[in-house]
């Protein structure tokens, strides 16, 4: 089947010469936005465990890293590690680059336990990027393959304020500059149709990303979990989410108008079942996924075929 857009799991087989999966790790950490640094409660769609719902460990002592290496264990001993011989330790939940440069150091290392991992991913805010994580990430290069995932959701700093993230555009900047400096891969997040954002703001966040130096890209459905802010703006008619429909056309815009060389990691976004509040489509991940392709194919699109420097 003809590729119309840079597949990640395509990218991982030529880079290691075989299939490659990710090891989802939750590493117990939190966000300055949900202890008080800057803000409490963390970003309005964001639920109390975070971006990885669906992980579970057994958390305890924040000095006993054990529960991250039971983690990575619990993954081998599992049918999951029979699908690949290559893995990604990705620590996913929350910014897995705030805290003390020790405590990130042993937090990573915990994981990095079987010589089948070839890689190591780590999900944060721009605004907790440094030099010195800079430098201890670099130092994992020799052996794995490094990616930095980057959470920017929109260059629209008046929405970065309404949704509680308090980190900007600015701060998504100079963490990507930072990060080039040491040639660390960095993946960026954005989100569709976050609150009160419309076609513009789609179009100059991408304008926005394409003046930066990147290597990959999420694309993620804004879908409302329970328990948060977003849900209870969306129970007083306050946001109302996409239909499927227009889900697909923001997202044809963004993969034809991005830059062709950058590896696009997913194009939407896994909401847990027992927790999603709507969209019901979001459940549906081959809908999203066959109706994309189905729309490429259809009107002739490809990743970046209006890109322009």
């Amino acid at each position: 089947m003809e590729e119309r857009y840079k597949h990640l799991n395509n990218y991982l087989k030529e880079k290691f010469g075989e299939r490659t999966l990710k090891i989802c790790i939750d590493g117990n950490f939190t966000c300055p936005n949900r202890d008080g640094k800057l803000s409490l409660g963390g970003c309005i769609f964001c639920s109390e465990k975070g971006s990885g719902e669906h992980i579970k460990s057994n958390k305890n002592s924040s000095n006993n890293f054990d529960f991250i290496t039971d983690q990575v264990k619990n993954y081998f001993n599992s049918y999951k590690s029979k699908r690949a011989n290559k893995f990604i330790a990705y620590f996913q939940n929350f910014t897995n680059t705030y805290g003390p440069i020790d405590i990130l150091k042993k937090k990573y290392d915990s994981a990095l336990i079987d010589d089948r991992i070839v890689a190591l991913a780590i999900s944060t805010r721009p605004d907790c990027i440094n030099e010195d994580i800079c430098k201890l990430l670099k130092s994992y290069q020799n052996k794995y393959y490094v990616w930095v995932e980057l959470g920017l959701q929109t260059s629209n700093d008046i929405t970065s304020k309404l949704i509680n993230k308090c980190c900007y555009s600015k701060d998504f900047t100079y963490a990507v500059n930072l990060l080039n400096k040491y040639n660390i891969d960095i993946v960026t997040h954005i989100m569709v149709c976050l609150p009160n954002e419309n076609f513009n703001d789609i179009k100059n966040t991408v304008e926005f990303i394409n003046k930066h130096f990147i290597q990959g890209l999420k694309i993620h459905s804004t879908y409302i979990v329970k328990n948060t802010i977003l849900a209870d703006m969306y129970s007083k008619g306050l946001y109302i989410p996409l239909t499927l429909e227009e889900y697909l056309n923001y997202t044809c815009y963004i993969l034809t108008h991005i830059s062709p060389n950058i590896v696009i990691h997913k194009v939407s976004g896994d909401a847990p079942k027992d927790l999603l509040v709507a969209p019901d489509w979001n459940l549906h991940k081959k809908w999203i996924l066959n109706g994309l392709d189905k729309k490429l194919k259809a009107e002739n699109l490809w990743q970046g075929k209006y890109y322009s420097t």
